[in-house]
């Protein structure tokens, strides 16, 4: 066949059931990650942002690495 590279579409079934779970438990740890910087982007006031909060929330697409990089370096200190 033209353009067959002998690659078939791997399905669910195909993983083993520790492949199964470390994909089940990344997909929550985004989801958890995600909606942790979500809130806190949400209260957070903008002058405490390194960055206009629009281009955080865009970020927060690209996973799982946007929320992370909001986490840890969006975020300035709270004043006190």
């Amino acid at each position: 066949m033209v353009g067959d590279l002998g690659h078939r579409k791997v399905r669910w079934s195909d993983l083993s059931p520790r492949q199964q779970t470390a994909i089940v438990l990344g997909g929550i740890a985004e989801v958890v990650m995600t909606s942790i910087a979500l809130a806190d982007l949400a209260r957070r006031p903008a002058r405490q942002l390194r960055g206009p909060k629009l281009m955080w929330l865009v970020t927060f697409v690209v996973q799982p690495v946007g929320p992370i990089l909001y986490l840890l370096v969006g975020r300035r200190p709270a004043a006190r």
